[in-house]
């Protein structure tokens, strides 16, 4: 496995010298893996879990008989996760594509959560993202992408820190959680979690409340996914990694988002943001503290 560091603004020269003179201080973490069966297992229905291109991307199916599921075979403190996926095209009402990450930890579990609602033809697709920390979730956002992920690969990724969880769709932030901790907001910082992903049949909710109903005659469905890239701290594995500063994802230009960013993740807001427990008045008609922060 490959081992980073993070040098924010020194020559690669002089990290060089930097990575030489403190070896003892370089913690190892998990990086992305050659194949899926590297890192991955089957979850759940392995029958309907393929591998293709040498086992370097996998297809997920959903039919009439079951959906299925994969999960990570080490658990992870801290650090970055992403996968490419190219979701259902068509109609694909009632399906759900999940990627996220569990404590596994059931009524005090910590999650967060990518989930890819389906859609009639010509309907955007919607993207609901949440945030379980020390067992409370009802979280949501949701988000309109403004393109089609059923027609190429499209990159997702959790950035897991000290400092904030930040939900990406390719380079674009589309939502930031930061760590209030010192105002008693819960905060995911103590289990360590596994990745996850599922294809499954959710049409009591997924699309439009769950007015728009699964065909089952368009099954089966499928999802694909490649460049399964997971940056952090394994658990079994070094104890000092989490509390480690050297980690890149601790570093300072990781604290925030950036000036770009900032900017992509306001364009989101503004134009695809379709759905914030934050403004909901009939869930909550006082803010959640986390929203007032």
């Amino acid at each position: 496995m490959a081992a980073k560091m993070f040098f924010p603004s020194f020559p690669d020269t002089y990290v060089l010298c930097i990575l030489t003179l403190f070896t003892v201080m370089f913690i190892p973490i998990s990086a992305r893996p050659t194949s899926f069966a590297e890192d991955f297992k089957a979850a759940w229905s392995e029958s309907h879990i393929r591998q293709m291109d040498g086992g370097k991307s996998i297809q997920l199916v959903l039919d009439q008989s079951t959906g299925c599921g994969f999960a990570s075979k080490r658990k992870y403190l801290f650090g970055r996760v992403s996968m490419k996926i190219k979701l259902i095209p068509g109609d694909s009402a009632g399906t759900v594509t999940a990627f996220y990450m569990n404590s596994d930890t059931n009524t005090v579990r910590d999650e967060l959560d990518f989930e890819f609602l389906g859609n009639r033809s010509g309907q955007p697709y919607s993207v609901q993202t949440n945030i379980f920390a020390h067992g409370k979730g009802d979280r949501e956002q949701r988000v309109n992408l403004w393109f089609d992920p059923a027609l190429d690969f499209h990159t997702y990724t959790i950035l897991w820190s000290h400092k904030h969880i930040v939900f990406y769709v390719d380079d674009v932030p589309i939502r930031e959680y930061k760590n209030n901790e010192a105002k008693k907001i819960a905060y995911p910082t103590s289990q360590p979690m596994g990745v996850y992903s599922t294809l499954w049949e959710a049409d009591d909710w997924a699309t439009r409340g769950g007015l728009e109903k699964i065909d089952w005659n368009k099954a089966p469905f499928y999802a694909y996914y490649k460049d399964f890239d997971i940056e952090g701290c394994p658990v079994p594995g070094p104890a000092s990694c989490p509390s480690n500063t050297h980690n890149w994802w601790e570093g300072f230009a990781y604290h925030s988002l950036n000036a770009v960013e900032a900017r992509r993740y306001r364009w989101v807001r503004v134009n695809h943001m379709v759905y914030d427990y934050c403004t909901d008045k009939s869930r909550f008609p006082v803010p959640p503290p986390e929203c007032r922060a």
